[in-house]
């Protein structure tokens, strides 16, 4: 069974910023992960990637926030975009782009 897309939209977010949301939800988890939802959240900034949420065969649920790599709880998918929102707020709060 083929994967059905949940979301997908690309946001512009300034002039130099856009954030791209993928999810779909897969038949199979993506292993090591249990639930049925594969995705890529990804804020670029300057024509670099600046924060990412991912899971990928292998690596199970995680984040790139600048060059560091964390695990991520993933519950639902409602909640995984929430999560990257207020990721992407602090991020630029953080770096004075609020």
């Amino acid at each position: 069974m083929k994967a059905s897309p949940l979301i997908r939209r690309r946001v512009v977010l300034a002039a130099d910023a856009f954030a791209e949301i993928v999810v779909w939800r897969v038949h199979d988890p993506v292993p090591p992960a249990s639930h049925p939802s594969k995705y890529r959240l990804a804020y670029v900034v300057g024509g670099q990637c600046v924060l990412r949420y991912d899971n990928e065969r292998g690596m199970g649920d995680h984040r790139h926030v600048d060059e560091t790599e964390s695990v991520y709880a993933f519950t639902t998918p409602e909640q995984l975009v929430a999560d990257f929102d207020a990721e992407v707020k602090r991020w630029n709060r953080e770096h004075g782009r609020a």
